[in-house]
């Protein structure tokens, strides 16, 4: 069984056990989370829209970073020239049951 699951204006296909990387959350590590369920997946069952009464629960595992980009912005034959760094922060999910 699977579910896709919507976090961050992100859409994830998720099973239970599996580990994801979403928009940053509010929240502690070990705090549990429900993320909002479009679709599930049963065999060849499957529940989407408004008849999906499936809920998925996980865990914070973490609160990361993203590596850095770089962000550089120019205008030629100005000398004009800006140059920024970029670190995307996002949440470390456990995804515990689908059900």
């Amino acid at each position: 069984m699977y579910a896709v699951v919507v976090s961050g204006g992100k859409q994830f296909k998720v099973s239970e056990g599996d580990v994801i990387e979403v928009e940053k959350l509010d929240g502690a590590v070990g705090d549990k989370v429900e993320l909002q369920v479009l679709m599930t997946v049963d065999g060849d069952t499957v529940v989407a829209g408004g008849d999906v009464k499936a809920t998925v629960s996980g865990e914070i595992l973490s609160h990361n970073k993203a590596k850095k980009i770089v962000v550089f912005k120019y205008k030629a034959k100005k000398n004009e020239r800006k140059k920024q760094g970029h670190r995307q922060p996002f949440t470390r999910v456990k995804i515990a049951k689908i059900g």
